[in-house]
């Protein structure tokens, strides 16, 4: 029997904790040569966290790094590189007006009489493009080529020096199937070489396809190591959401569920954008709670985007109360009723170092437009209203945003577009990172503007949460609407649909 190689990379109880949050809590992890490894987890479980303390953009608090048996500490991602551990991100970072030749060696220029050789350049370039069996021009400007290719320049730039292990970070994210497959070849190519391949992706059928194995991390703990054949779909999901199999039930309301009887108020005809999220169709009644049920990179927060403008479709159309509405941007959204709670309410939401008072009313103050300024009258009586409303703390108008819980941040955002009467209130992770308190008080406020007539859209990556509250559940799979569920549907169902079982049932037309 063929004795296993050692590892290339073995981290030992690694822990990294930042203000307020473990990201990282006594981690092991470790990459074998000509392996293609995946690193599977939601949101917050730690990918990215330990991929940048393996490649030195962060330093550990506690454990060890080790590179073919030795121990590293490495200071910079330079550092990692020089050691022949290169990375590739879901975003092309080279310099679009260069030539392909100069963005593969740049930095490693070969030299002749002082000035760089090009020549040599051209020649060396195309030896590495041959090594990955893509044929392009080296002389060719990079921004003449598509994005596709521009990744595979990337991969041939972080193999061309000593590479030993070559960590890809979302490289599918913006690849159709046809690029999807060249890039697999490739990766085949390097692992049957020997290099050792770390990848990270949210679409399961990849992950299925090119993975040898695969680690699974949620909320910073290492969850398992796992040989890819070895763990089905269901399984790897239970693991990534934190579910028994045996417990995947639905959770029932403590008040009775509603029947969604309302007209239809919003509804989306082969509404689509290339590259985000494929063509789908959508009825949202008024007083429905619309549940978005799938795993990271499903296509959830694109089809929200959709709903309220702020991506443009490059097909279908949307209409509201029967009548096309062309939307030109989030103001045409707003003006129709549509309001949108991001799920980055620190990056796309709120002004950190605005008062409540101000944060709270920027959306009534944008749909008015800045000629017409919200009074003080007014203000404080809005804000007195909602601050009783969502028991925001402290109840102090004055008080700095930055300054609040995230539960508190997160429930004078939903003040702000309360403050507008919307129709339709998408909410888009209303609940992550906040407490247990502040959940249930958000999720109750949820129920409450559906009884009173106001349409929701509620995307949550908690299963549990989605079952619980949502009238209607539409499940998304690798940017794909393919079905819809009661309301009453279990967890157990929506998961197995995430996984790809009985699609053939249940796809929507």
């Amino acid at each position: 029997m063929t004795e296993s190689p050692p590892p290339v990379v073995e981290m030992r109880g690694i822990s990294l904790a930042f203000p307020g949050v473990k990201a990282l809590q006594d981690v092991d992890f470790q990459l074998f040569p000509g392996e293609v490894h995946a690193l599977m987890g939601e949101n917050g479980a730690g990918k990215s966290t330990l991929i940048k303390t393996l490649t030195g953009v962060h330093t550990p608090d506690s454990g060890t790094v080790l590179l073919a048996g030795e121990t590293v500490a490495f200071t910079s991602p330079g550092d990692a590189q020089q050691a022949g551990i290169s990375t590739v991100y879901q975003e092309v970072n080279l310099c679009a007006n260069l030539t392909v030749a100069e963005n593969i060696l740049l930095g490693r220029e070969p030299r002749k009489l002082g000035g760089i050789d090009f020549k040599a350049m051209r020649t060396q370039a195309a030896a590495v493009l041959a090594r990955i069996g893509v044929h392009i021009d080296p002389a060719s400007v990079l921004e003449s080529h598509p994005i596709a290719v521009q990744q595979l320049v990337a991969i041939a730039r972080a193999i061309a020096v000593d590479c030993r292990v070559l960590v890809l970070d979302e490289p599918t994210s913006s690849l159709d199937a046809g690029e999807v497959a060249e890039l697999f070849r490739i990766m085949r190519v390097l692992r049957d070489e020997g290099v050792a391949i770390l990848f990270v992706s949210h679409f399961l059928d990849q992950v299925y396809e090119i993975a040898d194995r695969m680690t699974v991390l949620r909320n910073g703990t290492l969850v398992g190591e796992h040989l890819t054949k070895d763990l089905d779909r269901r399984a790897l999901i239970a693991a990534m959401i934190g579910r028994e199999l045996g417990a995947l039930e639905a959770i029932e309301d403590a008040s009775e569920r509603r029947t969604a009887s309302g007209p239809v108020l919003v509804r989306a005809e082969g509404l689509g954008r290339k590259g985000a999220i494929a063509p789908f169709d959508l009825d949202i009644r008024a007083g429905e709670v619309v549940g978005l049920a799938g795993l990271l990179g499903s296509g959830r927060t694109e089809l929200a985007r959709l709903l309220f403008g702020a991506d443009k479709a490059t097909e279908g159309k949307l209409l509201v109360d029967g009548a096309h509405l062309h939307l030109r941007g989030p103001r045409s959204a707003i003006a129709a009723g549509i309001a949108f709670c991001s799920e980055d309410r620190k990056g796309e939401g709120l002004v950190a170092d605005l008062s409540i008072r101000d944060n709270l009313v920027l959306a009534m103050q944008a749909a008015r437009g800045w000629s017409r300024p919200v009074s003080r009258r007014v203000k404080d009586q809005l804000v007195e209203k909602y601050l009783a409303a969502l028991d925001i703390r402290p109840a102090n108008p004055d008080a700095l945003v930055r300054t609040l819980s995230g539960g508190n941040q997160q429930k004078v955002l939903l003040a702000r577009w309360l403050v507008t009467e919307p129709r339709l209130l998408i909410l888009d992770e209303p609940t992550r990172g906040i407490d247990i308190g502040a959940k249930a008080q958000i999720q109750q406020l949820v129920t409450s503007l559906a009884a009173e007539g106001t349409a929701v859209l509620f995307i949550s990556a908690e299963l549990e949460e989605v079952v619980r509250i949502a009238d209607r559940i539409v499940v998304l799979r690798d940017r794909h609407k393919i079905a819809e569920l009661d309301g009453g549907s279990s967890i157990d169902e929506v998961v197995g649909l995430i996984a790809g079982e009985h699609l053939s049932e249940e796809v929507a037309s």
